[in-house]
């Protein structure tokens, strides 16, 4: 990975994009074994449908991991310094998510620049969006 620099990025500049396949529930229950998060309405279509959902749905931190992923494909997970998301909506099974970013501010005084990223389905609908802090050389 070549690191940007902070000199010869602009405001505007894109990440490039992160696109990933449709979510399978192999990928959730994956997932569930990774991070430690076994709640059954991402894993138990008996569960989520008692909950009122019409099947399984992917965690909110497995998005959010897809969103670090962009970021640290971009630049060193050692130059990341702040990330921070809001969740908009659930990601179903089956969508297959699309993650962006591009650069929004540039601080001279610590040479980082925020990044806005956000992830969506096919259909263009936003699923998380967020920013981060990431210092360049």
């Amino acid at each position: 990975m070549s690191t940007p620099r902070f000199d010869e990025i602009q405001v505007g500049d894109t990440l490039p994009a992160l696109n990933l396949p449709p979510i399978s529930r192999t990928t959730l229950a994956l997932f569930a074994g990774a991070s430690g998060d076994h709640n059954p309405i991402h894993i138990d279509i008996d569960f989520a449908r008692k909950a009122g959902m019409p099947d399984v749905f992917a965690q909110g931190m497995l998005s959010m991991a897809w969103l670090g992923r962009l970021i640290t494909q971009w630049a060193p997970q050692s130059q990341l310094r702040h990330f921070d998301v809001r969740f908009l909506g659930i990601t179903h099974l089956a969508n297959a998510v699309h993650c962006s970013g591009r650069v929004a501010e540039k601080r001279d005084a610590d040479r980082s620049v925020r990044i806005e990223v956000q992830s969506t389905n096919q259909h263009g609908q936003t699923k998380i969006a967020g920013d981060a802090w990431v210092a360049l050389p």
